[in-house]
């Protein structure tokens, strides 16, 4: 008989077997479940007493392990008899928007049986695992580990990266974690802040680090959440859900930007928390980044919420003035143009917000000096190519958004500054408000005082005068203020 001839008659002795064994788990498993799990499957051959079946991916072939073990065990020894083993083959299509490698399938290795571990019957109907035995799941023997494309910009390094007060300690954790992905106690790493402080920067330096430092053998991936969920979305249209999640199981450096915006996706937030599960337990080093503080993210799951604190949470603030002026220099470096000191010192000055606007005023004199000829920028030029820039980052600020964030700091309600009380909480927040309201707006002592329950100037004198004072002498009221104020100048972005 022809080689040919043998594989049709083991084909077909498969096909034969099987279907017995499924008319035997349909009698045990309900109809929705046996269409779901069981008619799928596709059976390959028969050698000896060992049937091979392939089923559709490794997430699939887990399933069934840990569902229906005992049935599936069962079936084998009535169709096979005693002595019957079943072998598993991982379908991988090769497609290429497959997440898998370019292979067609892979024989599973056979379980020992339960006597070779403690059992008290030795049964080689059905390969098993003891428990605890699989480190991970979604390594499968003889695959090699796929490279990915890690999104990665390389202008992105710690070297262009300037170090502050405002982010000297999510700097710090970026290199030792850089240095020992994973293996650190920084693991998740969730940096907060708002907009335009650096976070990317940041991650992506630590990324570009490691892919340097330990040259290739870490697959790393920087991606946005809305990239993570529509591409989670397409898994799920085109029924490659299991796909998608052995992908980013497989990831050693996994990096998610925005991670707010998973706010309300029930779905991708349940995703999520299972590869993030995954790679925490494989000592993955999982880094994400949101604007806000992990316990301020709306509808974002408990469970979630407890995960990213289980590492180092660590926010970028605003940075100070010398940290600006720094990163004005640098950035000046880094295009080789070299301005007048006091160019960066009205920059500085006049952009406080963030660093992306920082950075914006260096790209717009420099096109102006290309486009406009000009040999040299003095700071007279750069005051008009700049003025429309600098009406735009300091939008106006009114006494009612900031009374709005200082009650929502102190965790009181806005009307309260405006009532008649002596409650020492209401009173320190509505002289913190009223010296931001005269310090941040150009309203005048008696606007301010009639916006706050119709009060005259002399109040508001009064309150001006006390939280000066204790600036003077108090910690706490310095980093009230300092926080008040960098929530108001982001607010009014």
């Amino acid at each position: 008989m022809s080689q040919q001839d043998l594989k049709t008659l083991s084909g077909e002795l498969a096909v034969e077997r099987w279907s017995k064994c499924l008319g035997i788990i349909k009698e045990s498993v309900n109809s929705q479940k046996f269409s779901a799990w069981f008619e799928p499957i596709k059976p390959l051959r028969m050698e000896g007493n060992t049937l091979t079946i392939q089923v559709p991916s490794q997430f699939w072939y887990e399933w069934l392990e840990e569902h229906y073990y005992s049935i599936i065990r069962t079936t084998i020894k009535t169709v096979l008899g005693k002595d019957g083993k079943l072998q598993y083959s991982i379908k991988v299509d090769n497609t290429p928007d497959s997440y898998q490698g370019n292979y067609n399938s892979v024989n599973l290795p056979q379980r020992p049986s339960p006597s070779e571990y403690g059992g008290q019957n030795s049964v080689n109907s059905m390969p098993t695992y003891p428990a605890g035995q699989i480190q991970n799941p979604f390594v499968i023997p003889g695959i090699q580990k796929r490279s990915l494309n890690s999104n990665l910009n390389s202008n992105y390094v710690f070297e262009r990266f300037i170090e502050g007060d405002c982010n000297r300690l999510a700097r710090s954790a970026g290199i030792a974690i850089a240095e020992k992905p994973g293996n650190n106690s920084f693991n998740p790493f969730f940096i907060y802040g708002g907009t335009g402080l650096g976070k990317t920067h940041l991650t992506q330096s630590i990324g570009n680090q490691i892919r340097r430092d330990f040259r290739g053998e870490k697959n790393i991936l920087y991606t946005t959440s809305d990239d993570f969920t529509n591409e989670f979305v397409q898994a799920i249209r085109n029924n490659r859900a299991n796909e998608f999640s052995m992908l980013y199981r497989s990831i050693d450096v996994l990096i998610i930007d925005d991670i707010q915006f998973f706010s309300g996706k029930e779905k991708t937030q349940e995703e999520f928390f299972h590869i993030f599960n995954a790679l925490h337990q494989e000592g993955k080093q999982i880094i994400l980044t949101s604007d806000r503080a992990p316990k301020d993210i709306p509808d974002i799951e408990e469970r979630l919420i407890s995960r990213f604190n289980w590492g180092l949470a660590a926010d970028l603030q605003m940075p100070d003035y010398e940290t600006r002026y720094a990163i004005l220099e640098r950035k000046a470096m880094d295009n080789g143009i070299e301005f007048d000191p006091k160019i960066f010192e009205f920059i500085a000055t006049n952009f406080k917000s963030n660093v992306r606007d920082l950075e914006g005023a260096i790209i717009k004199l420099l096109a102006a000096s290309s486009l406009q000829h000009l040999d040299v920028i003095d700071l007279p030029t750069a005051k008009r190519i700049l003025k429309d820039m600098i009406k735009d980052t300091n939008k106006q600020i009114t006494v009612e958004n900031i009374q709005s964030l200082v009650c929502e700091y102190f965790g009181i309600d806005t009307n309260k500054v405006r009532e008649k009380t002596r409650k020492q909480e209401i009173v320190e927040a509505r002289q913190i408000a009223m010296y931001l309201a005269k310090k941040l707006t150009k309203s005048s002592l008696k606007s301010i005082g009639l916006q706050f329950g119709g009060r005259d100037h002399s109040t508001v004198i009064h309150a001006i005068t006390t939280i000066e004072d204790r600036l003077q002498t108090s910690t706490r009221h310095v980093q009230i203020i300092k926080d008040l104020q960098q929530k108001i100048e982001l607010a009014s972005l």
